[in-house]
C-alpha cells in the first residue's frame, strides 16, 4: 500500500540521524524520488501516493517540497509533520526499500543526486519540457525505467 510522501521522507531523515548525517531539501526529495522509482521498478507498486512533476531542476513531489522548502539548502532539522489519515504505516517491503536506497545514495550530495535524475532517457528528460513547467511524470514511465535499470544491474549467470 502506498503512504504519503512525508512518511518515506521521515524514514530517510532517521537513517540519517542514526548515522550521524543531515539531508537537505535536496537531497531528501532525491532520494524520496528515486526510492519511489526502485519500489516500481522492482515490485511494480508505488511506494508514495502523492504525484510527481517534472520542474526545470528535475523531478519534485510538490506536497513534500512545499513543506522542505523554508530550509533553502540548510538541513532538515525536524521530522515533517504527517496529515492525520494521509499516510499509511511502511509495511516490511517498502521500509527495506528505503534502507536500502539510503545505503546506496545517501552519502550523495543533492546536486550528484539530482544529476542522476537529469540523465538522457530518465522519466523526467522524457517528461519536461521548457514549454511545460510542470507535467507529472507517470508512474508507468518511472517503473520502465527503474525496472530497466533493475535489469541492467542483475548478475548475468555464468
Amino acid at each position: 500500500m502506498a503512504t504519503g510522501a512525508h512518511t518515506v521522507a521521515n524514514r530517510f531523515l532517521k537513517l540519517a540521524e542514526d548515522k550521524g548525517q543531515a539531508l537537505n531539501p535536496l537531497q531528501l526529495m532525491k532520494l524520496v524520488y528515486i526510492a519511489h522509482g526502485w519500489m516500481l521498478g522492482m515490485y511494480r507498486r508505488p511506494l508514495i501516493k502523492d504525484h510527481i512533476e517534472a520542474w526545470k531542476f528535475g523531478p519534485v513531489i510538490p506536497r513534500l517540497y512545499r513543506s522542505i522548502k523554508a530550509y533553502g539548502s540548510d538541513p532538515i532539522t525536524a521530522p515533517l509533520p504527517l496529515a492525520p489519515g494521509k499516510e499509511a504505516p511502511l509495511d516490511e517491503i517498502e521500509a527495506d526499500i528505503i534502507d536500502q536506497t539510503f545505503e546506496i545514495y545517501g552519502h550523495l550530495t543533492g546536486i550528484r543526486l539530482s544529476a542522476l535524475t537529469h540523465q538522457p532517457d530518465t522519466p523526467w528528460a522524457k517528461t519536461w519540457s521548457a514549454d511545460s513547467w510542470a507535467a507529472q511524470i507517470p508512474d508507468d514511465l518511472i517503473a520502465e525505467h527503474y525496472t530497466q535499470l533493475a535489469r541492467d544491474r542483475a548478475p548475468v549467470a555464468a
